[in-house]
């Protein structure tokens, strides 16, 4: 039985991770493992682009729908299920195929993470209400005074972070600048590939992103947002889930805050500023196989790199 590497497929937003993925599995025995903050959440199929249920029975996706979209999630709780998934792989004789692009949790996985006690769910509450009803300015100053560092480092309108940083002080006492400085705990401790998707033409993939949305719009995408705010009405902007990428400006959308036209426009631009920032942080990356998707049988490529890692 080969003694399989752990294999990542990365790539910024629209590289054909998923294509790949499925190209693998054609000639691997492969237990694909998503690595997506979207795809982890029930209901929300449209906008995340998640593979359609033909697909999804024909090659089974671990960590794609398991939570619903008032949950949340954290790099460490998907570093615990991914490891969890690894293992059954290696027990069935299979090779464990990380495919995503939420890169802080493939880094997580492989080099651990600092060990960050859980938030209180009360001070949790109370921030995002506070959120609702003062906007993010007063909660980005309490930062500053609380962690100065952590509010230097953010942005004043990334409600995100500011939420996260004042959480686990708030919680701790400590600020996310001490747990990190903290030995990490459990890294991965398998040998693995990391493939990055890449491409040359940012041109003709910002018109791919753009055709991708206008087409996730045709399927329905402001109905399943319809769907969602029905089927969970305590659900809101604030929560993670609704934080994806298109989500978000639907939701403003239904609120009344800006035209379709508006938020398909500034969906399409969110969808630009991620898939680039996804670019940057590939650039930092270590050990990275690239691949440029815009050359012939590139799956081919990664099919060999991959045997002649199984050589002896």
């Amino acid at each position: 039985m080969p003694n399989f590497p752990v294999i990542f497929l990365m790539g910024p937003t629209a590289s054909g991770k998923t294509d790949t993925a499925l190209a693998l599995a054609d000639h691997f025995p492969c237990h694909l493992i998503s690595c997506d903050s979207a795809l982890i959440y029930r209901d929300m199929d449209i906008g995340t682009a998640k593979p359609d249920r033909a697909t999804l029975e024909r090659y089974p996706h671990a960590l794609v729908d398991i939570l619903s979209p008032m949950a949340r999630y954290s790099a460490e709780q998907f570093r615990q299920d991914a490891r969890a998934e690894i293992e059954l792989a290696r027990a069935a004789g299979k090779m464990p195929v990380i495919v995503g692009g939420t890169f802080l949790y493939m880094k997580a996985l492989i080099e651990g993470i600092s060990p960050i006690p859980p938030v209180k769910d009360d001070v949790r509450a109370e921030l995002l209400q506070r959120h609702q009803t003062e906007g993010i300015e007063p909660l980005y100053a309490q930062l500053s005074l609380l962690d100065p560092e952590s509010a230097a480092r953010l942005a004043p309108a990334d409600t995100q972070r500011i939420l996260r940083a004042l959480e686990v002080v708030l919680s701790t006492g400590q600020t996310l600048n001490h747990f990190w400085q903290l030995p990490p705990k459990e890294a991965l401790p398998y040998p693995y590939l990391k493939f990055a998707l890449t491409y040359q033409d940012i041109a003709r993939a910002n018109a791919r992103m753009a055709l991708r949305f206008e087409q996730m719009m045709a399927l329905g995408f402001v109905d399943e947002v319809v769907h969602l705010r029905e089927k969970y009405p305590e659900l809101n902007g604030d929560y993670p889930s609704q934080r994806a990428v298109g989500y978000r400006q639907i939701w403003d959308y239904l609120e009344g805050l800006m035209t379709k036209e508006d938020a398909i426009e500034r969906a399409i631009i969110a969808t630009r500023q991620y898939a680039k920032r996804q670019r940057t942080w590939l650039r930092s990356e270590t050990e990275l196989l690239p691949v440029n998707v815009e050359t012939l049988n590139f799956h081919q490529t990664i099919i060999q790199r991959i045997e002649a890692a199984l050589l002896p």
